[in-house]
């Protein structure tokens, strides 16, 4: 833990500030040029030089390992290593941070080759690290149907690319059917957008919901996502000042709103209350999530006997936004570079393994190219959603994301905030007491951050 904590400070003092300069990625100045494999000869080129035998790749959960054990050929000798650790309490980055600040000392075959991420385990960090390398020198140059924010979210200040991601991930409003024809009298998603394109037609609708005895989420953070993906400005400004843009603001005030006047329900998006209205007798109208959301995560809502399956429908809804998506990053100490660069190429260029992740494993897939074959596929559709084009919708959808004013503090700061506003729209504390214990948590994760 204690060589964790400190690779932590190491790269914050190496980024600083990182809400200091481009708005785009968060990040101040370039940190230099990436890390590149030596060639043990000493030569500057070497094409003969034999790479390693044992392809060694981190990452929180088994869900790419399934595609990447179905879909990729591994080179004949090579024997790939899985080291996973589930990400509770933050033990995933934990042991990747120790992983990573020890990568002189272990032998060749145990040095990290490729590791995963995901926004919220800080890539923006990472991306500008020592140790990330510059993937388009390992031969990974054809971004040319990939999704710009997937590229941006990877690349350092510089532009320097570090990473793909294997996924797109727009995410939508997710709603039920049934209960959308009760409150707006109609589950067409068309004509629920028209109903449901804004915050002020969003507010209203929950009045009306709440009429017919339904809730319209199921969290007080059900939204957080969507208004928290469209602030104009960083969490922390360029003198190292903590803010709040207006769409944190917007968040608050519907929070609160919707706890007082019983349009929510007082819980985390992943807590027991909030996933049983999954089920066929929830009263909930409103989810929202990306594509593996509704397909992996609303298990309640496909339980053969207790859920609604095809009950369901998604549009946009009041704002466009993202949610998640699995990068693969270039650790700069692989000693593997044509693998690592072959893997990050196939699972964004490979059309056979791009059109299999979309027609056999539900996703949406990094290929612009692949996913508008499937939305303009007549015959393609998700019984879940009713047998409506879910690709057809985020492909519209995936056209408004944007990957701006994103820092290092995002996920403790967006995490702590929700948690202490819970405590005050549930009552249990005054807004000074809630904001103060928000502040002070603040203090304690990043003394560098002056709080009000």
């Amino acid at each position: 833990m204690k060589k964790a904590l400190a690779l932590l400070l190491a790269l914050v003092m190496v980024l600083s500030l990182v809400a200091c300069g481009d708005s785009a990625t968060g990040t101040t100045e370039p940190k230099g040029d990436a890390p590149v494999v030596e060639n043990p000869d000493g030569g500057e080129e070497n094409p003969a030089v034999e790479e390693g035998k044992v392809f060694n790749i981190y990452a929180w959960n088994e869900e790419f390992k399934g595609f990447f054990e179905k879909y990729y050929t591994v080179p004949e000798g090579v024997t790939v290593n899985w080291i996973i650790t589930p990400n509770d309490g933050g033990a995933y980055r934990n042991k990747l941070d120790e992983a990573l600040l020890n990568q002189e000392n272990v032998p060749a075959d145990e040095k990290i080759d490729m590791f995963l991420l995901e926004v919220d385990h800080n890539i923006v960090q990472y991306a500008n690290s020592e140790f990330t390398q510059d993937i388009q020198a390992l031969g990974v140059t054809d971004f040319s149907n990939t999704y710009p924010y997937t590229v941006q979210a990877a690349s350092d200040a510089s532009g320097v690319v570090k990473g793909v991601s294997f996924q797109c991930c727009p995410a939508a409003l997710i709603y039920r059917r049934s209960i959308a024809k009760d409150v707006l009298g109609t589950d067409d998603p068309a004509e629920v957008q028209a109903l449901l394109d804004s915050w002020e037609k969003f507010n209203a609708v929950a009045a009306d919901a709440k009429a017919k005895g339904y809730y319209m989420t199921a969290s007080d953070a059900a939204t957080y996502r969507v208004f928290s993906d469209n602030v104009t400005a960083p969490w922390v400004d360029e003198a190292g000042n903590l803010q709040f843009d207006a769409q944190i603001d917007a968040w608050k005030a519907q929070a609160k709103e919707f706890s007082d006047k019983g349009y929510t329900i007082n819980t985390g998006i992943w807590d027991e209350p909030c996933t049983a209205q999954m089920f066929a007798d929830g009263k909930t109208m409103c989810y929202f999530g990306p594509a593996w959301y509704f397909n992996f995560s609303m298990g309640n809502a496909q339980d053969p006997e207790k859920g609604c399956y095809g009950d369901w429908a998604i549009t946009m809804g009041p704002q466009a936004h993202f949610w998640g998506g699995t990068w693969l990053m270039a650790s700069a100490s692989s000693d593997n570079p044509t693998m690592l660069a072959d893997i990050m190429d196939t699972f964004i260029n490979d059309e056979e393994v791009c059109t299999n992740l979309v027609a056999n494993e539900a996703q949406f897939s990094n290929n612009q190219a692949v996913n508008a074959k499937f939305a303009a596929d007549p015959e393609y559709g998700n019984d879940f959603l009713g047998g409506q084009n879910d690709v057809a919708v985020f492909v519209e959808l995936a056209k408004n994301i944007k990957f701006e004013n994103k820092t290092i503090y995002d996920q403790i700061i967006n995490e702590q905030l929700q948690s202490n506003w819970r405590e005050y729209c549930q009552g249990n504390v005054t807004e000074e007491e809630a904001m103060a214990n928000f502040y002070k948590a603040i203090n304690e994760n990043y003394p560098e951050v002056v709080t009000p």
